[in-house]
């Protein structure tokens, strides 16, 4: 089986700053890491202006939402978690910026509305339990065996929310496989390519499956680092 997370063939790169200099993480929230750096560059590099109307779905602190809504954007943030919702909610306020805030599971929370800018940082870490977690700190980054429990979702659920020409900026690791998200949401109607790819040295979540992920076939016996990558997706 081909391995994943090998010694990385660049440096990573230190993104643009972008995201609010103040964010409350509580305990339970994603706190805003290298991946979110990674996609709000992305997103930076988009086209938008306030007309564009932007869906963050799984917005965890609000990071992304109010990246977005400082670029001038319309902006809807979700999130199953309602200690997500309420730091994102308290997050946009210390901000000074406007964004909707729902709870709600990805777009079920928004129900016949679409976008023309969906961004996520869906759970993607392989785990080894099928059952993803329903509350704690790992419920933010367990994506179940293969690490693509939300991914697929979140692929399934894109070009139905979104208007034709509309964008999908959604970040992941390798390890779950970019080429299968690329081939997803190409079966669905997108134009779908890898924009970013960057190289991390292990956290302490990666390090702590590190045998396990072996076992797997998912990790070589040398890697030390994590690939990351951007994937952009254009609706036809």
């Amino acid at each position: 089986m081909t391995t994943h997370a090998q010694t990385p063939r660049e440096e990573p790169r230190t993104p643009t700053p972008t995201l609010p200099p103040r964010l409350f993480a509580p305990p339970g929230v994603y706190s805003p890491q290298y991946d979110t750096k990674l996609l709000a560059r992305a997103l930076c590099r988009e086209a938008v202006d306030s007309g564009t109307s932007v869906l963050d779905l799984g917005t965890g602190s609000g990071a992304l939402a109010v990246t977005a809504a400082r670029l001038g954007t319309r902006v809807t943030a979700v999130d199953v978690s309602w200690r997500a919702v309420l730091t994102a909610r308290l997050n946009v306020l210390l901000a000074g910026e406007s964004v909707t805030v729902r709870h709600g599971d990805l777009t079920t929370a928004v129900p016949e509305r679409s976008y023309d800018l969906i961004v996520s940082n869906p759970p993607y870490v392989p785990s080894p339990s099928a059952r993803l977690p329903r509350r704690g700190a790992a419920r933010a980054w367990d994506g179940g065996p293969g690490g693509r429990a939300i991914v697929d979702r979140v692929c399934d659920a894109a070009p139905g929310a979104l208007r034709p020409g509309g964008v999908l900026l959604m970040v992941h690791s390798g390890l779950c496989g970019a080429q299968a998200s690329l081939d997803r949401l190409t079966s669905l109607g997108m134009d779908a390519e890898v924009i970013e790819r960057a190289y991390i040295p292990f956290g302490p979540v990666l390090r702590s499956r590190r045998a396990w992920l072996r076992r797997q076939g998912l990790l070589s016996d040398d890697a030390i680092f994590e690939e990351l990558v951007v994937i952009r997706a254009e609706r036809r």
